[in-house]
C-alpha cells in the first residue's frame, strides 16, 4: 500500500508556490513603477517561508502575469513597406521589376531617393557632360611638319576640269595680240643635251624662312628620258620628284610620275587612251594630247622653245594640261621676255615665263630658261596663295 504524504511535505509545498505568487507580484510592481514614486517593498523569501500557506490568487495566474511584462522591452515598430518597387539606381541597366504606381508619401525615405533627385541624376550621361567637346592634343610642332608645310612644285589644286578648258582638249597657244587661242598639237621640239644642274634654294614656310639644295638630273638617250630633282635641307628633310617616259618628235611623253615626300604617290599616263590613272585613290582622268608632270613641263615648254624661239615672242600664250601625284589641271603660261640673271658672280641671259594663278588658291610658277643651255630652267620660283615660296636659282651644271 502506498505511503501518502504527510501535512509538512504539504505544507511545504504550498508555501513554495505563495512565494513564487508573491515574488511575480514584486516584479509586476517593480514593472509599473514610475521615476519619483516610493520604490516597492524589498521581498524577504525566508519570510514567506515561514507564513502559513495561502491559495494561489486566481486573479494573478502566472501567465496572466508574464504579459504585461513585455513593455519592459518595447518591440521595434515595424517598418512600413510600399507596394512599389524601387526606382532603379542610377546604373544604365534596367530593373528586374517593373515599378507600380503608388503615392511617393508612402515610400519609406531612407529606402528610396526622393523623385527630385532621381530626375536630376538620370542614369544616362548628364547633358551637359555630353555635350561638352572632347580634349583636342596640341601638336608640336616638328621637323616633319616643317617640311609638310614647305611650298611643293605640285601646288594644291584641285583635279576637276574647268568648264571652258577640259583637261583632254590638248595644247594651246595664243600669239601676241590673237584673239582666239588654237590648237597646236604638232609643234616640233628640241630636247637639250644629258644635263646636271645644281641649286641654291632659298624659301620660306610658315613664315619661316629657309635655304637648301637641289639638284635636277636630266639624261635621255634619244628615245627614253628621267628627269629626277631632288630637294633637302637640315631639319626640313627632302623630297624627291622623277619623270620618265618616251621622246616623241612633238616632245616629252611622260608614262609615269612620281613624288616622294614621307611617302611615294605616283600618276600612270596611258598616252593611246588619253586616260592618266593614280595611287593615291583618287578618279582616273582623260587628259588630251601633250599632257605633261610637274616636273616634266618646265622641260617640255624649254624643248618647244629651242626648236622655233621666234615662234615665242614675249606675250605668246602656252596652255596645257599638267598632271600632279593626285589630280589635274590647265597651266597657261605667257612668255615675258629676257633678262639677265646673276649665277655665280656671272650674268647669264634668260627667257621668263610666268604661269598666274588662276584660282583662289592656284600658286604662281615662274621659269627662267637660258638659251645657252639648250633652254634647261636654271631659275625656278614657286609661290603659294598664304605667301610661302621656294626660289631655286642655278649655281653650277656639269655633264652626268
Amino acid at each position: 500500500m502506498p505511503r501518502r504524504a504527510g501535512p509538512p511535505l504539504v505544507g511545504i509545498t504550498l508555501a513554495v508556490v505563495a512565494a513564487h505568487a508573491l515574488v511575480l507580484g514584486g516584479l509586476l510592481q517593480s514593472a509599473h513603477w514610475q521615476p519619483g514614486a516610493a520604490p516597492p517593498a524589498p521581498v524577504v523569501i525566508e519570510a514567506l517561508l515561514t507564513a502559513p500557506p495561502a491559495p494561489v490568487p486566481e486573479a494573478t495566474p502566472v501567465t496572466a502575469a508574464a504579459a504585461p511584462a513585455a513593455p519592459t522591452r518595447p518591440p521595434r515598430p515595424a517598418p512600413s513597406v510600399s507596394p512599389r518597387a524601387q526606382p532603379p539606381a542610377p546604373d544604365p541597366a534596367p530593373s528586374p521589376e517593373p515599378a507600380q504606381a503608388t503615392s511617393p508619401a508612402a515610400v519609406a525615405p531612407t529606402a528610396v531617393m526622393p523623385a527630385t533627385d532621381a530626375a536630376a541624376e538620370p542614369p544616362s550621361m548628364p547633358a551637359s557632360a555630353a555635350a561638352s567637346p572632347p580634349a583636342v592634343p596640341v601638336a608640336t610642332a616638328s621637323a616633319s611638319t616643317v617640311a609638310a608645310a614647305a611650298p611643293d612644285a605640285e601646288g594644291e589644286e584641285s583635279g576637276a576640269e574647268s568648264a571652258d578648258i577640259p583637261l583632254n582638249a590638248g595644247v594651246w597657244m595664243r600669239t601676241p595680240g590673237g584673239a582666239d587661242e588654237v590648237a597646236a598639237p604638232g609643234m616640233a621640239a628640241r630636247v637639250p643635251a644629258p644635263t646636271r644642274l645644281a641649286f641654291d634654294v632659298q624659301g620660306q614656310a610658315k613664315r619661316l624662312q629657309y635655304s637648301a639644295r637641289a639638284e635636277l638630273l636630266w639624261q635621255h638617250d634619244g628615245q627614253r628620258y628621267t628627269a629626277r630633282q631632288q630637294i633637302s635641307a637640315f631639319l626640313l628633310g627632302s623630297r624627291i620628284q622623277q619623270s620618265t617616259g618616251r621622246i616623241a618628235p612633238e616632245g616629252l611623253q611622260p608614262e609615269r610620275f612620281a613624288d616622294r615626300r614621307r611617302s611615294e604617290q605616283a600618276a600612270h599616263f596611258d598616252s593611246a587612251q588619253g586616260r592618266v590613272t593614280f595611287s593615291a585613290n583618287t578618279p582616273a582622268l582623260q587628259v588630251g594630247a601633250g599632257a605633261q608632270d610637274r616636273l616634266s613641263v618646265f622641260l617640255q615648254l624649254g624643248a618647244w622653245i629651242a626648236a622655233d624661239p621666234p615662234r615665242f615672242a614675249p606675250g605668246t600664250q602656252i596652255t596645257l594640261t599638267t598632271v600632279s601625284a593626285r589630280s589635274a589641271d590647265r597651266w597657261t603660261f605667257t612668255v615675258e621676255g629676257e633678262e639677265t640673271l646673276q649665277v655665280g658672280g656671272s650674268p647669264l641671259p634668260a627667257l621668263r615665263l610666268q604661269r598666274l594663278p588662276r584660282k583662289e588658291y592656284d600658286q604662281k610658277a615662274e621659269l627662267w630658261l637660258a638659251p645657252s643651255l639648250g633652254y634647261l630652267p636654271v631659275r625656278i620660283r614657286l609661290t603659294q596663295a598664304n605667301g610661302d615660296f621656294a626660289d631655286l636659282l642655278l649655281r653650277s651644271h656639269s655633264t652626268p
